[in-house]
């Protein structure tokens, strides 16, 4: 009760809420490093998932990769980078891209692998070209599963995104570090509270977009190929 107590004291001071050390100014901080982020992110992993997805070379030599980028933590990736770009976003955001990039690059490539490869080559037979049958059929039958990755890469890095106040990178992460640092649990708790509410915020907004450019007809395969999976479940339930 005394945390709860001490989170809505902190909520309830205006001083918390204007300035450069405000929520509203931390959050934009936050924002902004992890739009960055993704958005570098998206412009390396995509490409990549694409082509190797679309050729199948060099596929293990991607997956690899991105299972070695899983396995290193972002803590340590700051720690890594810290000697060479000290403190700043300068430090965060590359920790943060190679996040972002595993996700990604994975779901885009096994979303295009994943494609009824008789549809592929009917494709080729109609004299479609490699670049028109990748963006006609490929990507809008993967569209689903690739931005999965989207949205897994976008909730890991707002969420991770507090790190960078390690590095004095600002963001949202700043209230979580200096309530631990200070030993002030209302704003130690309001840091986790903003940070968690920004990532589903997130994961809530990507989907309602997925949706919107999902094809009805791609939509309504997946919910046909859901049902007739949850048949025998229901069955053998009875």
């Amino acid at each position: 009760m005394d945390a709860i107590s001490a989170l809505l004291d902190w909520i309830a001071n205006p001083d918390h809420w204007s300035g450069p050390s405000g929520v509203p100014n931390r959050l934009v901080e936050h924002i902004e490093l992890s739009a960055l982020a993704m958005l570098l992110a998206i412009v390396i992993a995509l490409p990549i998932g694409l082509a190797i997805g679309h050729t199948g070379r060099l596929a293990l030599v991607a997956v690899a990769v991105a299972n070695l980028g899983r396995a290193v933590p972002s803590y340590a990736l700051l720690l890594m980078l810290f000697p060479f770009f000290g403190f700043g976003f300068s430090t965060a955001l590359p920790a943060l891209v190679l996040l972002a990039i595993p996700p990604m690059l994975t779901n885009t490539y096994t979303g295009i692998r994943e494609v009824d490869r008789d549809l592929v080559e009917a494709g080729r037979g109609m004299g479609m070209s490699e670049r028109k049958l990748l963006t006609a059929v490929e990507v809008p039958i993967a569209l689903p599963v690739i931005m999965a990755g989207i949205r897994t890469a976008a909730v890991q890095v707002v969420a991770t995104a507090g790190l960078a106040a390690l590095v004095a990178g600002g963001g949202l992460g700043r209230f979580i570090v200096d309530g631990f640092g200070l030993q002030d649990d209302g704003q130690l708790l309001a840091g986790a509270i903003l940070v968690a509410g920004l990532a589903i915020l997130v994961e809530r907004v990507l989907t309602i977009v997925e949706g919107r450019m999902v094809s009805p007809g791609v939509r309504a395969t997946i919910g046909r190929v859901d049902e007739v999976q949850a048949q025998p479940l229901l069955t053998g339930s009875g």
